[in-house]
């Protein structure tokens, strides 16, 4: 081990250029509430809020710690930019990926190229939430996910399957499905943790979160926390505070941590 990766750094290496990179954050705590706020997205190791929509590191790094174990598989069926598996690999979990959108897992592919003391097996794979054919029943220690919030932001131009390009009622006959698939894959007693925020839709709060909480439960989840995230740093804000002031703007998510 040489001097700066006792320190938590190391060194990436970008064709002709490197730059050294904190492995860890020197500023987290486990959360002990059900409220949860981190005006400070986190950008250690390859984090970045570059993708857009993707959870803070913060969410699935208390959620991985709390939920899971050394040595556990976890599984992220919305990769998107890998936030999950990086925090699984700098905290020594196995990780499988899933995502529709092969961008998605050039990105994360991308992401997941540091190095660091841990021996996490890391899967990444293009493919439907959906389907995870490929896992065995109960195969799998903890779910950590953060799905799309039905079409609000659409993450491809027509992929088959992308449930970010679906209105509410699609969206949430799709989720039904992934929630089913979920519960299949999952340990008995293990916990399945998903991010999810609320909408709005002429000025008519849309209650997305609940509604896709009762997908879950309707699958044979049992609820064993929800907890309230504080939102900070979306793009929209400023857009939506120009807008007409007959309604509150929508600054918090749910994190739902269902049981099987």
């Amino acid at each position: 081990m040489d001097f700066y990766s006792h320190l938590g750094y190391n060194y990436i290496i970008n064709k002709k250029e490197a730059w050294l990179i904190s492995l860890q954050s020197n500023n987290f705590k486990l959360e002990p509430t059900t409220v949860w706020s981190f005006p400070d997205r986190g950008s250690w190791a390859t984090h970045s809020g570059k993708y857009r929509g993707n959870w803070s590191p913060y969410v699935p790094r208390n959620l991985i710690l709390r939920y899971s174990n050394p040595g556990d598989w976890v599984l992220d069926q919305f990769m998107g930019s890998g936030t999950t598996l990086v925090e699984a690999k700098l905290l020594n979990r196995n990780a499988v990926g899933v995502d529709i959108n092969p961008q998605s897992f050039s990105i994360s592919e991308t992401n997941l190229q540091f190095q660091c003391e841990t021996s996490s097996k890391i899967f990444i794979r293009n493919g439907s939430a959906m389907d995870l054919n490929f896992i065995k029943d109960s195969g799998i220690d903890f779910i950590c996910t953060h799905p799309p919030y039905a079409n609000i932001i659409k993450y491809s131009k027509g992929i088959e399957g992308d449930i970010s390009l679906l209105g509410v009622e699609k969206f949430l006959g799709e989720i039904q499905k992934v929630a089913e698939e979920a519960f299949r894959v999952l340990k008995k007693g293990s916990m399945c943790a998903v991010m999810i925020g609320d909408i709005r839709k002429y000025g008519k709060v849309i209650p997305l979160g609940f509604r896709m909480m009762e997908c879950f439960l309707q699958a044979g989840f049992v609820n064993k926390e929800i907890i309230i995230k504080e939102q900070h740093n979306c793009r929209a804000t400023d857009y939506w505070k120009k807008q007409n002031k007959n309604f509150l703007l929508l600054t918090h998510e749910y994190i739902f941590v269902f049981q099987k």
